[in-house]
């Protein structure tokens, strides 16, 4: 069975909270023992995890290229979320629905600071195609914080197909596109809701744009033409939520 390693503080404290019965195996580095490192075995013992204390190469080793901070985590795969699952989640919802739609965001960090501003912002999934994208591998996990354990990633094989699906479910789609009329701050972002995210450099396909039900743009007052895709989508959600508590 594949296993999932989880690193980084913020994503093993997250998983501990969630989901504490999918860790197999906890390793801590022998030579840490701050508060944040204690709080961490505090919660692992008290759901009866089992922790190994390892040298600082063991974990090095694990994490490869990621910062581990002292920690990771050996866990079963979460249960994924499928297409039919995700309007299955959306029909028993009391609240408006807010889905984050990614096409084509290829670089895992990217994938991460979206997902991480996606729980913040009470996105209730994050719906991405199964080809030409970054999955939920290590380097996204660490950097979502944690979020990768709270917000279900759904994968679809036709974006098109899937969006049409949520439509009809009732939820309206407004894409980002740099070449839209209106701005995030004119448009109205409430309601049922699924926001869609352009790849880092092309922008969303042309299928997805021509599905959507509506075009935004953020307005730039720079010289830049455009932000990174993560800073971006926060910039959108949080208007999405503002817009929500104003309402």
């Amino acid at each position: 069975m594949k296993t999932d390693v989880i690193f980084g503080i913020h994503a093993v404290q997250s998983l501990l909270k969630t989901a504490p019965q999918r860790i197999s195996e906890l390793q801590v580095v022998k030579d840490r023992q701050d508060q944040r490192i204690k709080k961490l075995l505090a919660m692992a013992e008290a759901h009866g995890v089992r922790v190994s204390l390892v040298n600082r190469q063991q974990l090095e080793s694990a994490a490869g290229d990621g910062n581990h901070q002292g920690v990771i985590a050996y866990a079963k795969p979460g249960k994924a979320l499928d297409e039919k699952g995700l309007l299955d989640l959306i029909a028993q919802m009391e609240d408006d629905p807010l889905i984050l739609v990614l096409d084509g965001v290829t670089d895992p960090h990217n994938l991460g600071a979206c997902m991480r501003s996606a729980d913040a912002a009470g996105v209730h999934a994050v719906v991405i195609p199964k080809d030409n994208s970054a999955g939920l591998n290590e380097t996204a996990r660490k950097v979502a914080c944690g979020a990768a354990e709270t917000v279900p990633l759904v994968v679809v094989t036709n974006l098109a197909r899937a969006l049409n699906k949520l439509q009809d479910a009732g939820l309206w789609v407004a894409g980002a596109a740099g070449e839209a009329d209106a701005d995030i701050y004119s448009a109205d972002l409430t309601g049922p809701r699924v926001i869609v995210m352009g790849a880092e450099g092309d922008g969303m396909r042309r299928l997805t744009k021509e599905t959507c039900d509506l075009l935004i743009k953020i307005p730039m007052m720079g010289s830049v033409s455009s932000l990174n895709v993560s800073v971006a989508t926060g910039v959108v959600l949080f208007e999405v939520l503002r817009q929500r508590n104003a309402r």
